[in-house]
């Protein structure tokens, strides 16, 4: 496993990382994902990715459960939530101060855990003041209740305006952003940021490595009655498919498909990969719902020597030849 400083921090993360959106509490057993969890920490993984959104609050119980169950050291792996869908109620949503504060609260008691060493916001809150949320955050720093704080989404002015705003009234700034990034989306990440990692130092923890499963070419034909995308909640991620489809890209997963092919990969070990040679990527987040899954996923950090500037190079051209599907 190979870690990586998260921005300018301090703090090491490991290059691959471990979430639980759709699976825990949801898709996979409690079997499962304790079995996920500990084939992870033993791959070396540090960092688990958690949110309150996920499976109404539930995903963060599975995982509270199982880390107290596997009895790890708790200076040897790094736990993250995110604050904004809580609940039904007014204040069980959003970023307000009472709502950042008593949702972190409850994570901590999902997690079991006394301290969360990230915290999100897990989207722009338009009806809160950026200063409230950066003052509420910096409130849960000094209780040390968290360590580090980010958002998730947010476009890059948000995170300039919380950035200053920190500055501006000596509160704690943020450390980290949790974008989509990956080989079908990028514009983000790569253009609107770009000035972000040098000026503020912003570390980054990326997450839809595989868009969606789009990227494991399991759609190409299209969509098996068995898989994620036939179920109505991801009825989105439907659309995004059939964007895809109607740029041609399919024949750009073929041609991925190949170039992983001649490095005796797979198109999701590739995909994985690409994402590692960013050097502003800090940790690419994986998700599974079953261990051979996340073991087969593990072996992208096994090709990374092997992307040189030609196999990029072919990457490119292979991206390049359709619009980023929900830009």
């Amino acid at each position: 496993m190979q870690y990586r400083r998260l921005g300018k921090s301090g703090l090491q993360v490991s290059a691959l990382s471990f979430g639980s959106w759709v699976t825990f509490g949801d898709q996979a057993s409690n079997k499962t994902a304790e079995a996920c969890l500990q084939l992870a920490y033993d791959s070396g993984i540090n960092f688990f990715d958690n949110a309150e959104g996920y499976a109404n609050g539930q995903s963060e119980e599975v995982m509270g459960s199982a880390i107290a169950k596997a009895g790890w050291a708790r200076d040897t792996f790094v736990v993250s939530s995110k604050v904004f869908w809580g609940g039904e109620k007014p204040n069980q949503v959003g970023l307000s101060k009472k709502h950042v504060i008593e949702a972190c609260e409850a994570a901590l008691k999902r997690l079991r855990v006394d301290y969360l060493d990230l915290y999100y916001c897990h989207r722009p809150d338009p009806d809160t003041p950026i200063e409230e949320t950066v003052r509420a955050m910096d409130v849960l720093i000094q209780q040390g209740k968290i360590l580090y704080w980010g958002t998730s989404e947010w476009s890059a002015a948000e995170i300039m305006e919380a950035y200053s705003i920190a500055r501006q009234y000596h509160l704690t700034p943020p450390t980290m952003e949790q974008p989509e990034y990956n080989l079908l989306k990028r514009h983000r990440f790569e253009v609107e940021y770009a000035r972000l990692y040098s000026q503020i130092g912003l570390g980054t923890t990326t997450f839809s490595p595989l868009a969606g499963g789009i990227l494991t070419g399991k759609y190409n034909d299209g969509i098996p009655p068995d898989s994620r995308l036939a179920y109505t909640e991801f009825d989105w991620m439907q659309e995004k498919l059939a964007r895809l489809q109607a740029q041609g890209g399919i024949q750009v997963l073929q041609e991925l498909t190949a170039i992983a092919q001649k490095l005796g990969a797979s198109l999701p070990q590739l995909s994985i990969a690409w994402l590692l040679k960013n050097p502003n990527v800090s940790s690419v987040i994986l998700g599974a719902s079953r261990p051979e899954q996340l073991e087969q996923n593990l072996k992208a950090l096994d090709i990374l020597d092997t992307l040189n500037d030609e196999i990029m190079d072919e990457i490119e051209i292979a991206i390049s030849r359709f619009q980023e599907i929900d830009a």
